[in-house]
């Protein structure tokens, strides 16, 4: 079955081959503190920098998710309190989790339809960490790099803090405008779940020094003590990293991804115009993911082009939450083919 579905979604079809490589080269058993696998490391550091255009003197950690990543971020790195903003059910388990931790935290909730004017934006001396859904998987909405880059100069002074877990590999992020970003492996790099990427600049590794935590399984100053030497505080998921250095040792650039994203994603909108039958999730273009589709419509029809689909050997991921019944998402990751999106193309004109 052919998925289209936002995450875990189509992993790219060379990975048995480098499945096939990592067995017979002996990374599975590699020791995480040995000179192969620190090679390995160093290797997939420099490549992700070379790839996505990220700073040279940002660092790569790898943990077990995306999730993962919203504790290790409100333990290490908020001294007073972070400010969530917000559209969709993946920013709102963020901020529930920071919540958790930190009553003291705070959002600001947007319609899923709403670019969010920085101009007009006050957030107090409280708060000393912003935290932004660059790409809202659930709605299918998003935050541009012209709005990061509002609010990096209208809060100097605060650290942002950006997920990208539907986003990182499909589209162009302009990583020097904050400090933290971070993703899961199950989307745009196309490979299975069970790996995490934060990317930190000197700025966010300063101000871990400056927090001094430490003492959980995954506090920051801990992680960071390994990495300088690529090495990982706790037995990590080698295969997962082994994996992710050879997508992107055949990862065009990222300025080649996101043209192909980009495409594609005018051809998709581009249907969705034309039925008398489907609408946008998010009505606002400006507002829209280039990643992931939200498509809605009468909960009849959406359960009819789903179960044609299925006939057809493609699966549509499901709405999110309350959208479940009156809609469904489309992946618009690298791993799909060429041949993969024209006979999705073909199916919803034909529908």
């Amino acid at each position: 079955m052919l998925t289209f579905a936002p995450g875990p979604s189509k992993v790219f079809d060379k990975l048995p081959e480098y499945f096939q490589d990592a067995f017979s080269q002996g990374i599975l058993s590699a020791n995480h503190r040995s000179a192969v696998f620190m090679d390995l490391y160093k290797d997939t550091e420099s490549l992700l920098k070379q790839r996505l255009e990220i700073p040279a003197d940002y660092k790569l950690l790898f943990t077990s998710s995306a999730t993962e990543n919203w504790e290790i971020i409100s333990q290490s790195l908020v001294e007073q309190a972070s400010f969530h903003i917000f559209s969709g059910s993946f920013g709102k388990k963020w901020f529930d989790f920071a919540q958790n931790i930190i009553p003291e935290t705070a959002s600001l909730k947007l319609d899923k339809n709403t670019v969010l004017e920085v101009a007009d934006l006050t957030i107090s001396n409280a708060f000393d960490v912003i935290a932004i859904t660059q790409n809202e998987t659930s709605n299918a909405s998003q935050v541009t790099n012209e709005t990061i880059a509002a609010l990096a100069g209208k809060f100097p002074d605060k650290m942002l803090a950006v997920d990208t877990t539907s986003s990182m590999g499909g589209i162009y992020l302009d990583f020097k405008l904050a400090d933290v970003w971070y993703a899961s492996v199950q989307k745009c790099f196309g490979m299975p779940a069970g790996l995490g990427l934060l990317v930190l600049s000197p700025k966010a590794i300063a101000k871990a020094k400056s927090k001094g935590e430490y003492g959980r399984y995954n506090s920051l100053n801990f992680m960071l003590e390994n990495a300088y030497n690529y090495q990982t505080h706790y037995t990590p998921n080698v295969l997962g990293i082994y994996l992710l250095n050879r997508v992107l040792q055949d990862m065009p650039s990222i300025w080649e991804v996101q043209a192909k994203t980009e495409s594609r994603m005018q051809a998709l909108e581009g249907l969705v115009d034309k039925s008398a039958a489907l609408a946008f999730l998010v009505t606002n273009a400006k507002a829209r993911s280039r990643t992931v589709l939200g498509v809605g419509g009468e909960e009849a029809f959406i359960k009819a082009i789903k179960q044609a689909a299925e006939k057809e050997g493609m699966q549509m991921g499901s709405g999110y939450g309350p959208l479940k019944p009156t809609s469904f998402r489309i992946a618009n990751f690298p791993a799909i083919t060429d041949e993969e999106f024209e006979k999705l193309i073909q199916f919803l004109e034909s529908y």
